[in-house]
Parts: structure tokens; C-alpha cells; sequence
């Protein structure tokens, strides 16, 4: 009998390539904008700029410090700010456009489509667990193409609750109908997925894209999809 029988995914930056889907989505913005008229540097400059904030604000909204909507304008305030322009009401139009954008794209790491495809044909029961806005999260699904390979999508705001806190696992082990020990989340983000499954006493796969160091220690650890064909047979 095979151990797993529900695979959690992460989505972003697991599967869908947040960071070229962001940065192509903000230079449509940039330029919709008129920004390139505005202000004095390219919109590369402008991007380091705005990743640079948005990390600060995420990391700030996952800690409670602020709310959904403050990150979603704010990061955009942050980054005109650094060119002197203190225009709120410009800063709340481009988040909330930029969200919008954002989910149109649809670049996916490599193999996420054959995989899961992969794991559709074995039996095996797909859910996504993410830290994303709900309306935000499904579009990405749905403009992607994979909404269909999963069950239950559980998303921070829907749930109440945010990877690595263990209540979203355990909001997701209910929903799902699936028992711990026939679990296991599969994710890029060693925080928040791997500490927070581990935290909650769920198995993880590490899919570590980009080759990091750690001293966290997951069930599996893989730096390619494909690999996760050796593990679930």
C-alpha cells in the first residue's frame, strides 16, 4: 500500500512562476501608467524598487501588522514614494490594477503541467494550499489551465489563516476529508510550507528551485518537479 494518498501543492513559486508573471504584469502596469514619462529611471530600476517594498509589506501583513487591502496599495505608495510622488489615490488604482493583471499570466515552472498530470493518472487526490488573495489565486488557476487537477483550494483569506500558522493545514486536512499521516504539502518556501507542515506533523517536499541552504529538515527535498515521479509511483 502506498504511504500518500492527498498531495498538497503550493502554488506560488511551486508551480506557477510568480516572479516572471509579476514582473511582466508590473511592466504592463508601469506602462499603463504612463510611468515611463514620469519618473527618471527604466522600469527595471522601478521593479527593484517595488520588490524591494513588497517583500517588507509581506512580510508585515503575514505577521498581522497589516491588513490585505494596505498591502495591496501601500507597496505601490512605497515605491512612487521613492520618486517623490505622494499620490495615494494613483498608488490604490495601480495595486488594485495590478492584481488584476497579475492572475492574466501564465508562466509555469518547468514539468508542473506533466506532473501533475503525472499524479492525476496514478490516483492521487490534488489540493493547493496558498497564501494568496482568493479571487487572485483561482484567475492564476483558471488562465493556467490546471484549476481542474485539484479538489480543494484552500487560500489564507478564505481559511482564516496563514502557512506556516498549522490552523490552514488543519483547515485543509478537514476540507479535504484526509487524514495526517496520508498527507504531505510540497512546496518552495521553507517557512512556510515546510516548517508550517512540520509544525502541523504533515510530511513536506522541499522544492528547492534555486539550490538554498538549510537546516530545516523536510521528508524529501528535490530541485525539479520531474523528481517527484521517484517518489509517488
Amino acid at each position: 500500500m502506498r504511504k500518500y494518498n492527498h498531495l498538497f501543492f503550493d502554488l506560488d513559486h511551486t508551480l506557477w512562476d510568480f516572479d516572471t508573471n509579476a514582473k511582466i504584469a508590473l511592466s504592463d502596469v508601469f506602462y499603463e501608467f504612463d510611468l515611463n514619462t514620469i519618473v527618471t529611471e527604466d522600469f527595471n530600476s522601478f521593479y527593484e524598487k517595488y520588490s524591494h517594498h513588497n517583500k517588507i509589506l509581506w512580510d508585515r501583513y503575514q505577521n498581522g501588522f497589516i491588513s490585505s487591502d494596505e498591502l495591496k496599495w501601500k507597496r505601490m505608495w512605497r515605491t512612487l514614494l521613492e520618486y517623490k510622488i505622494g499620490d495615494e489615490a494613483m498608488s490604490k488604482k495601480m495595486g488594485y490594477r495590478f492584481l488584476e493583471v497579475l492572475p492574466t499570466k501564465t508562466a509555469m515552472f518547468d514539468y508542473s503541467v506533466e506532473i501533475l498530470n503525472y499524479l492525476t493518472q496514478k490516483n492521487y487526490t490534488l489540493h493547493l494550499i496558498t497564501n494568496g488573495f482568493e479571487k487572485t489565486q483561482w484567475s492564476k488557476l483558471r488562465n493556467s489551465k490546471i484549476e481542474h487537477f485539484f479538489t480543494h483550494v484552500i487560500t489564507s483569506e478564505a481559511s482564516n489563516s496563514m502557512k506556516p500558522e498549522k490552523e490552514i493545514f488543519e483547515y485543509a486536512l478537514q476540507k479535504a476529508n484526509a487524514l495526517l499521516t496520508e498527507s504531505i504539502m510540497i512546496g518552495d518556501n521553507l517557512e512556510a510550507d515546510i516548517k508550517g507542515a512540520k509544525n502541523a506533523g504533515m510530511d513536506a517536499i522541499f522544492v528547492n528551485h534555486i539550490n538554498a541552504t538549510t537546516d530545516i529538515e523536510p521528508t524529501y527535498t528535490i530541485t525539479h518537479l520531474n523528481e517527484l515521479e521517484n517518489i509517488f509511483k
